[in-house]
């Protein structure tokens, strides 16, 4: 039996971000985020001691589950994953026989092998140089003029290959106004509205 984490909740949704929006997907969140965003919407996820551990195996099988009902990917998220040795889970999971994701701020080294990496950095946490090197998509949440500052300044240290995204923080007018505006006249980036809160869905 392999190393516990600690588990928020897992289930089977749409992708509601990014640049996989609105595909079908199993999420595992998992706790312990000590990055401490103000405007994060999953608080709850700080304290990896407040939640149940679980075992590789255990969200393994739950995930070939979600396969079965029709999940297109896995998708480790947080809190902060990478705040967690991932390699176990990693390895478990590939038995599930779906594409791992994973989405961090980046602030923690790499564990575990992953077919795609949203990194979400943070001005205040900036990420690993290691992190912006094997990103396949940058995500950069706007809310002020100082995002749109930041959000270039990553974009010029991941690899060519990577989506560029910006989000507009949720409920925030002016990062919207930002957001589209910079969108609008930089082809090379996109933008990513966080859909599931729109539709309602988890």
């Amino acid at each position: 039996m392999t190393t516990a984490l600690p588990v928020v909740e897992t289930f089977h949704s749409l992708q509601g971000e990014g640049l996989h929006s609105g595909r079908s997907a199993f999420f595992i969140r998992l706790a312990g985020c000590d990055v401490g965003c103000p405007w994060c919407d999953t608080k709850v996820s700080w304290p990896a001691d407040a939640h149940p551990r679980r075992t590789p195996e255990d969200l393994a099988a739950e995930a070939a589950a979600a396969r079965a009902a029709g999940a297109a990917f896995v998708v480790v998220t947080g809190g902060e994953p990478l705040q967690q040795d991932l390699g176990n889970l990693c390895t478990a999971l590939a038995g599930a026989g779906l594409p791992l994701h994973l989405e961090t701020s980046g602030v923690a080294a790499l564990s575990g092998r992953f077919d795609w990496i949203t990194l979400s950095p943070k001005p205040h946490r900036p990420p690993l140089p290691a992190l912006l090197a094997a990103c396949h998509e940058l995500k950069v949440v706007v809310a002020s003029a100082d995002d749109l500052a930041f959000a270039e300044a990553m974009a010029r240290q991941v690899p060519r290959r990577a989506t560029l995204m910006l989000q507009p923080a949720w409920g925030e007018p002016e990062g919207m106004r930002l957001a589209i505006g910079h969108v609008t006249g930089h082809p090379t980036w996109r933008l990513s509205l966080q859909t599931h809160k729109w539709l309602g869905l988890r």
